[in-house]
């Protein structure tokens, strides 16, 4: 098998893993529990919360905790992006290095600029994808500010709302999880550099990863239990309220 329809393979199982992974795992988050479905259930207790506090200083605690660690991300992307960026115009020594590591294939002047180019659009997305969560959080403070006060929790309009605001938190973890998917598939493109074999294999590594991870981790559990707790927890308090609620009304009745 010539050598370039090897790297023609490779880049595409690269892809097919990547493209094939997400939407395999946006589908079955519809119907599994996983760290996306579950959080997304905390997300709305946490939500509903938010509505019975007349002081919110610990969600813009929280909320500036989860914005610190994504700005950190973003910026150390545009960082990466830029060695990349600037490896384009040290080619020849880059062809060096890789011809000096045992096992690898000779190195082409322009393979190993497409490869930098692979590099360089992964991390670009990165870029835009940490970007696009921290304005999603932004706009996550914005409706908190704006959600009035209420501790009885029968307002429907409020839960309505609050179950939006979940909504938008919900779309700035995804954003953030994509960024972060595609530091782990660099990885995988990184191997792209040795042999397009060990790209393969890298790839399909990566994607058994994270499905463990995302999928049937220790964490999963465990937040699919809590999840669980706080259901029960809030039908409890549903109940005793409805309870309260009777218990006035046939006070005031007599």
């Amino acid at each position: 098998m010539p050598i370039y329809l090897l790297d023609v393979i490779a880049l595409s199982c690269f892809f097919i893993c990547w493209a094939g992974y997400t939407g395999f795992a946006r589908k079955k988050a519809k119907t599994t529990n996983c760290v996306a479905r579950c959080l997304h259930q905390h997300r709305i207790h946490w939500m509903y919360e938010v509505i019975g506090r007349d002081i919110r200083v610990g969600e813009a605690a929280l909320l500036a905790n989860l914005e610190r660690n994504i700005a950190f991300f973003a910026s150390s992307t545009l960082l990466i992006l830029a060695g990349v960026l600037t490896l384009f115009a040290q080619v020849d020594r880059l062809e060096s290095v890789i011809g000096s590591i045992p096992y690898t294939e000779a190195p082409n002047h322009a393979m190993v600029q497409l490869k930098l180019s692979l590099l360089a659009l992964i991390f670009v997305m990165a870029f835009l994808h940490f970007t696009w969560s921290l304005r999603q959080y932004g706009f996550v403070n914005v409706m908190i500010g704006a959600c009035p006060f209420d501790d009885s929790g029968e307002n429907e309009n409020l839960n309505k709302y609050a179950e939006q605001m979940a909504i938008v938190q919900d779309q700035a973890a995804h954003a953030f999880n994509y960024g972060l998917r595609s530091y782990y598939f660099s990885i995988a493109a990184l191997c792209w550099f040795f042999h397009p074999v060990t790209f393969i294999l890298a790839s399909l590594f990566v994607v058994y990863t994270l499905y463990n991870r995302e999928f049937r981790s220790k964490a999963v559990k465990a937040i699919t239990l809590g999840q669980q707790y706080l259901d029960h927890e809030f039908a409890l308090r549903h109940s005793k309220s409805t309870i309260a609620e009777k218990i006035n009304q046939n006070v005031s009745d007599k």
